[in-house]
């Protein structure tokens, strides 16, 4: 599956943060009903057998939508249901390494926070960035902000896809037009709010608009 940069206009990563007694399930059709474009199964506590069970489910999901779905680090969780790819962060399984299990047909998506680490992800095969912060957020405990100079430096750097993660809002995402990022990867903005499927229609509006700036 090759990774279209329309694609990943509105990337949404899950987070059982805000269930609030609804399934993920549930919270990722909603997403998808108002037009998420990209999604990133996120899950960092679950037992294995659980977490397959719901990646084959949410996967069933996404096809239904003709979205592409991805695993976040898990790669043999990836292989196993066949997902459309994975993506890893800088202190796990170097791009080249997931290619080498993956295949050449699925999406690796790698963060990154420098020019160099942008570079370095795309001549190992990466086929598109994540990079952040761009503003403050609390979802990842270790998330270290960076200027918007610099996504525009790593946007210019690569010939691959690029999109700008962390602490991502309605009210904020407008300060990224002219940076020449691809797209935005969102969790609370889309799956924190009251009503899941106006939130994500209204960003990805929004990020229309900054990504044709």
């Amino acid at each position: 599956m090759n990774c279209k940069r329309e694609d990943l206009l509105l990337y949404a990563v899950t987070d059982r943060s805000w269930l609030h007694g609804e399934t993920l399930y549930a919270q990722v059709e909603k997403a998808l009903q108002g037009g998420v474009t990209f999604v990133q199964l996120r899950e960092k506590n679950m037992e294995q057998e659980e977490f397959l069970q719901e990646a084959r489910e949410i996967r069933d999901l996404c096809r239904k939508y003709h979205v592409p779905f991805l695993i976040n680090d898990n790669v043999e969780i990836a292989a196993a249901v066949d997902a459309d790819g994975v993506h890893v962060g800088q202190n796990d399984m170097e791009a080249g390494d997931v290619r080498a299990k993956l295949g050449p047909d699925k999406i690796i998506g790698v963060t990154a926070k420098t020019v160099e680490q942008a570079l370095l992800a795309q001549s190992r095969g990466a086929d598109y960035l994540g990079v952040g912060a761009v503003f403050h957020t609390t979802s990842k405990a270790d998330a270290r902000e960076i200027t918007h100079k610099r996504l525009r430096e790593i946007c210019q750097a690569v010939q691959i896809p690029v999109v700008a993660i962390g602490g991502i809002s309605r009210e904020n995402v407008m300060q990224l037009s002219c940076s020449g990022i691809d797209g935005i990867a969102v969790i609370s903005a889309v799956f924190a709010q009251e009503n899941i499927t106006d939130a994500a229609r209204e960003l990805k509006k929004l990020v229309r608009q900054v990504v044709q700036s």
